[in-house]
């Protein structure tokens, strides 16, 4: 191979995966020219480098939303630093994860094992787009919501691009009439986003999360040095707060405080009940 074959193919090998000069140049030796050969012996040494960087926390990033025929897909990607989360390369990347978990369901193995656009594995070019950005970046969540038993509504907060920002949710609802569906959905998907909560209602809420609270709270209140007796009224009191605070249809209506989410919906129901029938919320980042 002349000089100047060698110096094409290392520039062509550096703009298929961002690895340096140097390392390139190995690559070709090993391969002895071979540019499919060196991809494969660059990931394979891109593994090694990644691995190093799993340990670190990936708690900035981008959640995405698609949305087709009713149906719509969200999906957390992760990466270490904001500046990241910025940088063309992962953007176009998390863009077109977000195509193809729209196609796998939110099915992140599937999602992980189908090619992309150049042919190679979506695992494969995360572990290649980790060398060569030099963050830990993951796939963290996905989710899917069929246009079945309901209509889906979103809503993406701090958006960058359109579909793409910094907290994504996803309200789905039955009984919704066409004339109010689309500023209602939309509003209560809004809600979700800025009130966070657990569980559609009181008893959806993990028992885990509620004894935790519950121990919580008895801990603060013996510590206050209450009477036993005042002790467990308190506790019963706060307890009911705190599940009224974080189950949706209790939560106060953003948009009236007047109101909580049951009363928006029986409102706005006609013959049919108005039901929310799930729902889903990524902030980017969160629980990281």
């Amino acid at each position: 191979m002349s000089n100047k074959d060698l110096l094409d193919n290392i520039k062509k090998l550096r703009e298929m995966t961002g690895v340096g000069f140097k390392d390139c140049k190995v690559a070709l030796d090993e391969s002895k020219g071979d540019i499919e050969k060196s991809v494969e012996f660059l990931r394979k040494k891109g593994i090694a480098k990644a691995s190093k960087k799993m340990s670190r926390t990936a708690s900035e990033g981008l959640a995405l939303v698609k949305h087709e025929n009713g149906k719509i897909s969200i999906i957390e990607i992760n990466s270490e630093t904001d500046f990241v989360a910025k940088n063309k390369d992962f953007i176009n990347f998390c863009k077109e994860l977000s195509e193809i978990n729209f196609t796998s369901k939110g099915n992140l193995d599937n999602l992980n094992n189908t090619k992309m656009a150049n042919g190679i594995l979506v695992k494969d070019n995360l572990v290649n787009l980790i060398a060569k950005i030099g963050e830990k970046i993951t796939i963290r969540r996905a989710n899917f919501f069929d246009n079945t038993n309901g209509m889906n509504f979103f809503y993406v907060h701090s958006e960058i691009e359109k579909g793409i920002g910094k907290i994504v949710t996803v309200v789905k609802l039955d009984g919704v009439s066409k004339e109010k569906g689309e500023d209602l959905g939309t509003k209560i998907a809004m809600h979700i986003a800025a009130l966070n909560p657990l569980a559609i209602d009181k008893d959806g809420i993990d028992k885990k999360i509620v004894d935790k609270e519950l121990e919580i709270i008895k801990a603060e209140i013996s510590n206050s040095g209450k009477p036993s007796d005042m002790a467990e009224k308190i506790s019963k009191g706060k307890i009911s707060k705190f599940l009224n605070d974080n189950s949706l249809l209790n939560q106060i209506w953003i948009m009236d405080p007047k109101k909580k989410v049951s009363d928006v919906l029986k409102e706005n129901s006609n013959e049919k009940q108005l039901k929310i029938l799930d729902f889903a919320r990524y902030k980017v980042g969160e629980g990281v």
